[in-house]
């Protein structure tokens, strides 16, 4: 008997007039935007420009949705290719199918033509925008759940998914929730990263490394959960093996990086001297260009003021004899 259950969308997409408005692509959407606006307050309070983020954004997200489109049709393209298909669904990337290995891959491609063009560093914008990627990933994946997708095996815990779609080869019932699981999980990915670039001050690329690392953990056991048809390599699935090959980079980069280059990058963007009063935003980043500007304006100020005595002096010591010549023929 069913006493508790988390119920499905009866439809994925609400039409205003002739406009449809689809659950999934309203995800993606709010998460690129929540993305956006934090990567921003971390890149100013690091001594970045306010709006570079989203100038680069621009080359990053569109790249980033090729990249995941691609990387979902070819490890799933019998859901396209095969018989009794339409190939022409493959573009059809609002019904659902982003895979976020292909995401992360080209749209860091994306990120770097963007940066080179403001000469900035690859690792210090991916260091300040990784928290906002795992929010984004954690809204996004309630699309999956407007689509009645992605759930893990049968289950009768109070927090199931009820599944009533019977299209595409689902069975109606109640399974977990492995979207939700996924997105709680970035939820925390994103607040370590957080908690750690405050605690650590972490730069050139580990804040990033920790968040592909903290998400490839979780995806891990998440995925094994899954009920879907995928591809498997020695009876695991594919996506399992990725999380883990990408799990050893990520670790591997991290206590190789922090060998080589201790601490943080001294400028993020030339030119800039952002930050707030106290160097700390969401994650409590300290900055250190910012503080180095502080510096040299005391030190500016010192220096003037240290002129102004010296021209004093000068002046007063012209007008002292000057002062006793006069004296000298008043008497006279």
């Amino acid at each position: 008997m069913e006493l508790a259950y988390i119920p499905s969308p009866s439809r994925g997409v609400i039409h205003l007039g002739p406009i449809p408005l689809r659950g999934y692509a309203f995800c993606i959407i709010i998460g690129v935007f929540v993305a956006v606006w934090l990567g921003n307050k971390r890149w100013v309070a690091r001594g970045g420009r306010a709006g570079t983020v989203a100038d680069i954004a621009v080359w990053a997200v569109p790249f980033g949705l090729v990249g995941g489109r691609l990387y979902h049709v070819i490890t799933d393209y019998e859901l396209y290719f095969s018989e009794g298909r339409d190939w022409v669904d493959a573009f059809k990337i609002w019904e659902g199918g982003l895979g976020i290995w292909g995401a992360i891959a080209l749209g860091a491609l994306g990120a770097w033509i963007g940066c080179r063009r403001r000469g900035i560093p690859l690792p210090a914008y991916a260091d300040a925008v990784a928290p906002g990627i795992a929010f984004a990933q954690a809204i996004g994946r309630w699309g999956n759940w407007f689509n009645q997708e992605l759930y893990g095996r049968p289950t009768d815990l109070p927090w199931a998914l009820k599944i009533t779609s019977s299209t595409d080869g689902r069975m109606p019932g109640t399974y977990h929730p492995t979207f939700l699981y996924e997105s709680l999980w970035c939820i925390g990915v994103a607040l370590l990263v957080i908690w750690a670039d405050r605690r650590f001050k972490l730069g050139h690329g580990r804040a990033f490394a920790l968040y592909v690392a903290g998400y490839c953990a979780g995806r891990a056991w998440i995925e094994y959960m899954r009920v879907d048809d995928a591809h498997r390599i020695l009876g695991v699935r594919l996506n399992v093996w990725t999380a883990l090959v990408v799990f050893l980079l990520a670790v591997t980069y991290l206590v190789v990086s922090a060998k080589k280059r201790p601490g943080r990058e001294a400028v993020v963007e030339p030119g800039a001297s952002g930050g707030d009063a106290d160097g700390e935003v969401e994650g409590g980043t300290e900055t250190d260009a910012g503080t180095a500007d502080a510096k040299k304006t005391e030190g500016d100020k010192a220096d003037k003021a240290e002129a102004d005595a010296s021209d004093a002096e000068a002046e007063k010591d012209e007008k002292e004899p000057s002062d006793e010549a006069e004296s000298a023929t008043k008497k006279a």
